[in-house]
């Protein structure tokens, strides 16, 4: 597989094969981020992709499902994008799943009917980063969106039959709008409506711009129960039809898994144990990106 750069795939991939269509991030300028610092965007040619296709299917015959990396390979041409997941169904029958990251922008550019038609030759989840329903922390953290923007997007993807996962991350509105964050988030997941939320505790990155604001004393990380208040708050705002909320990741203080809408009751408990002293959390040492 013609790799370049370091690969970044969602946990659930884990055992995904990894078919690298674009190198970095087409919009790489989200102040908390650090995966794509110093790698130029590109779009692979058709050639190395399809023969990394060729390559997995004589390697991997036995995978069910295929991530295509990297930061947001949804943004390729409608044409060639469509031609790559057509060649992954000729040449990897045996896929059920083929994943990959989303975002405004990628979404903006597809029409539904593009999107369903992807949908219809294998496209099977995409993974959209929110991280806030705040508007001010979206402008903050230069996330490139509105809130309403994200809504509509999301909704296009549902609108076109392709399952969402969608990434919220605790702690970036700072201490001073944790609570507007996480009900305005709360807010935002529950007009989508993913198939699945992931929530990750904000961790500093060196060389961030995240990183250097809170070295200048401009930004300060809230502290672990304020984490779980605003993870409680977010959860008690967000209303699912028929979803999965993960707060599992390394990162995270306590470790949260919920069908919503029948365990939310059952996990705000956990959650008030929790900040009532009763559970312990995962020491700082463990905690990990």
């Amino acid at each position: 597989m013609h790799y370049q750069g370091t690969i970044y795939r969602p946990p659930s991939e884990a055992n995904s094969i990894l078919l690298q269509a674009t190198t970095g991030c087409s919009h790489n300028k989200c102040t908390f981020c650090g995966m794509y610092k110093g790698q130029r965007f590109s779009i692979k040619s058709d050639e190395v992709i399809f023969a990394d296709i060729d390559y997995a299917a004589e390697h991997f015959p036995h995978a069910r499902r295929l991530f295509l990396c990297d930061g947001d390979a949804l943004i390729i041409p409608q044409k060639r994008l469509l031609a790559i997941l057509q060649r992954i169904e000729n040449r990897l029958p045996q896929i059920t799943r083929v994943g990959i990251y989303a975002n405004s922008k990628c979404l903006q550019l597809k029409t539904v009917e593009d999107l369903r038609e992807l949908r219809r030759h294998g496209l099977g989840i995409a993974y959209m980063g929110l991280e806030s329903g705040d508007d001010p922390t979206l402008t903050w953290m230069r996330k490139g969106a509105t809130a309403e923007q994200m809504i509509a997007m999301g909704q296009k993807a549902k609108a076109a039959g392709i399952p969402l996962s969608i990434t919220v991350l605790l702690g970036i509105a700072g201490p001073e709008r944790s609570a507007v964050h996480a009900v305005e988030t709360g807010r935002v997941l529950s007009a989508i409506d993913p198939e699945f939320v992931g929530a990750l505790s904000l961790m500093l990155e060196p060389g961030t711009a995240l990183h250097a604001e809170i070295q200048a004393g401009r930004f300060v990380l809230p502290e672990p129960l304020a984490v779980l208040r605003e993870l409680r708050a977010m959860i008690a705002a967000t209303n699912l039809n028929n979803g999965l909320f993960h707060a599992n990741h390394a990162s995270n203080y306590l470790p949260i898994r919920a069908k919503l809408p029948e365990d939310k009751a059952q996990t705000l408990a956990l959650l008030d144990q929790a900040l009532a002293g009763a559970l312990a959390l995962k020491p700082e040492f463990l905690r990990a990106l």
